[in-house]
């Protein structure tokens, strides 16, 4: 996996769990939903380094 991209995918995954439970703390519902959506596409661009990396060697 490219350090560049596990790293942004690190980054998403954390920025997105933090939103989610902030928004959880305040009965934000919107916010808690965009934060989950925003860890997904982290464990989701992770996922597709992991693949791009088992098929390189």
């Amino acid at each position: 996996m490219s350090s560049g991209e596990k790293a942004k995918a690190k980054t998403e995954q954390a920025q997105g769990k933090a939103e989610e439970t902030l928004g959880r703390a305040v009965g934000n519902e919107r916010m808690a939903a965009e934060g989950q959506a925003k860890k997904s596409k982290g464990d989701a661009r992770e996922s597709k380094e992991k693949a791009k990396d088992a098929f390189k060697h």
